[in-house]
């Protein structure tokens, strides 16, 4: 099975023109203000203008009061949602938009409740848990994963493409999520990271 990609907090056009070349499944968007990936809907939606047909753009959204998801929704084409905050299943459901939710991965979550306390998620996004929101670039302990979770498994957190490969082999994703580790500096991303990441991936997929 071909392991999705997608590239994450996309600022500037030459990045999201390198994340399409390099064959992502998708691209990420950030609307949370204290993110230094953070784009505006205005901005992200000048970006998505370069974003092909059936490759997805998702918006990723931190506890965020409704109607600026849904303002976001109308300005630009967001085909999934992810969210990343403390949003419950009827913050999620009510934008009747598929959505990730994401987990903040560490030992003592129970990820398979926490996973049925989402049953209409489109999937489950696991990322590292640190001090305030999103992964940090932080990989977490692959092992806390349950073999019986019941949703589809998006990996995220620290992935590089020196360690995608082994990640993709061992955890089996239907997708893997990548920001920092294909960047340069905070928010501008490196496109030669970028085509290695999406190499090994490829390669671990052919490699099952």
């Amino acid at each position: 099975m071909k392991t999705r990609i997608k590239i994450c907090g996309l600022t500037r056009e030459e990045d999201v023109d390198a994340a399409v070349a390099a064959g992502a499944d998708a691209i990420g968007f950030v609307f949370y203000p204290p993110s230094p990936r953070y784009v505006t809907p205005q901005r992200a939606a000048e970006l998505a203008k370069r974003i092909p047909p059936f490759v997805d753009i998702v918006g990723l959204f931190v506890n965020e009061a409704p109607d600026v998801v849904r303002a976001a929704s109308e300005t630009l084409p967001i085909n999934v949602l992810q969210l990343h905050g403390d949003e419950d299943a009827a913050y999620c459901r009510q934008f009747a938009r598929p959505y990730l939710r994401a987990a903040r991965v560490r030992p003592g979550l129970d990820l398979v409740e926490f996973a049925g306390s989402f049953p209409d998620a489109r999937g489950l996004l696991l990322d590292a848990f640190v001090e305030g929101y999103g992964g940090g670039g932080h990989v977490f302990d692959w092992t806390l994963i349950p073999p019986n979770l019941p949703s589809f498994l998006v990996l995220s957190g620290g992935l590089t493409a020196d360690n995608v490969g082994d990640a993709v082999r061992r955890v089996r994703p239907v997708a893997v999520d990548v920001s920092s580790g294909v960047e340069a500096s905070k928010g501008i991303k490196d496109h030669s990271k970028i085509a290695a990441f999406v190499a090994a991936v490829r390669k671990a997929d052919e490699s099952i």
